[in-house]
């Protein structure tokens, strides 16, 4: 709550809070912009449904508003039930957001994948929508204003209102900040809902990069106590398996200080590494009850205990 004598001035602005979502084909820049905005990288978590509640990719903190981006799965052509059912799941988080970011990448012409999503969209009318040019730095002026122009006409053909379009790249600060700002005023007047140092909430993924450290310390812990950090890059279903057979790809780096430490951890011919990965992988299907297919690498992050930019890219 404010304090009383901010209240009682008029021009105590209010403040906002409330869920927006990102939406486009795969390498339509919206990992990219999430990551831009939320001003470091986040791991992707899972794009399992989650029955209970959307999974929150990152959170904007700002003084007068708080802006959580939620994940929802890619949205496609279902060829199974499984398909179906994630297709569910992402109207009822389209329809549950307060906003929708719809990314479309400057460097390539408007596709079937963008007109398949767009439609879909269409059908949410409540949901205010944004369309977000994105790779603007990619393209000469010309090229970008072609896009513009599309964007809009796409709009018009679908009967979708855009709230704004905006270009954006997402390697140029201003730009990304400018997104928050289109954003934020579209946000239900609220409290803030997060904690302000909270800047995802994923147990999953915490909790898979923890077995995999785990089973990776085991054995070595004598000679390398510490000096393992494990980062979860990915989770992510593989597509086109049977409804009953589905498979979840799992890419994580398992982290350590120096290169000497590497043959210690891969082990005579990578054995050591193979067993970590057979090992944490029980662990992780039992965790998360689906089958997974492990992808580890190992890397050197040079005395990241001791670097405070090394220790926020790794979660600490």
């Amino acid at each position: 709550m404010a304090p009383m004598s901010a209240r009682n001035q008029e021009t105590e602005a209010v403040h906002r809070a409330g869920f927006a979502c990102f939406v486009g084909r795969p390498n339509a820049g919206k990992s990219t912009l999430t990551n831009a905005l939320v001003g470091q990288k986040v791991a992707i978590t899972s794009n399992r449904p989650q029955t209970t509640r959307h999974t929150v990719r990152g959170i904007v903190h700002r003084p007068e508003a708080q802006l959580i981006l939620v994940d929802t799965p890619g949205l496609h052509k279902p060829r199974t039930l499984l398909g179906e059912r994630l297709n569910d799941v992402v109207r009822t988080t389209w329809a549950e957001v307060d906003v929708i970011g719809f990314c479309l990448p400057a460097d390539q012409k408007l596709g079937p994948g963008d007109k398949f999503i767009a439609k879909e969209l269409a059908g949410i009318k409540k949901t205010p929508k944004v369309a977000i040019i994105t790779k603007t730095d990619l393209v000469d002026s010309k090229t970008l204003a072609e896009q513009l122009i599309a964007v809009d006409q796409l709009g018009k053909e679908l009967g979708i209102e855009w709230a704004q379009i905006v270009p954006v790249s997402a390697v140029g600060d201003k730009q990304v900040q400018l997104v928050a700002d289109l954003l934020v005023p579209m946000l239900p007047e609220s409290p803030p809902l997060y904690p302000e140092g909270d800047l995802t909430d994923e147990p999953e993924q915490v909790m898979v990069a923890e077995l995999i450290r785990e089973a990776a310390l085991e054995g070595v812990r004598d000679e390398l106590p510490h000096s393992i950090a494990v980062v979860v890059e990915e989770m992510i279903p593989r597509e086109n398996r049977p409804a009953d057979r589905p498979l979840l790809d799992i890419h994580a780096n398992v982290y350590i200080e120096r290169p000497s430490q590497k043959g210690i951890i891969i082990g005579p011919k990578g054995s050591r590494l193979k067993e970590v990965g057979m090992k944490s992988r029980k662990h992780i299907e039992a965790l998360l009850g689906t089958p997974v297919f492990l992808d580890l690498h190992v890397k050197v992050a040079k005395d990241w205990q001791r670097d405070p930019k090394q220790l926020r890219k790794l979660g600490f």
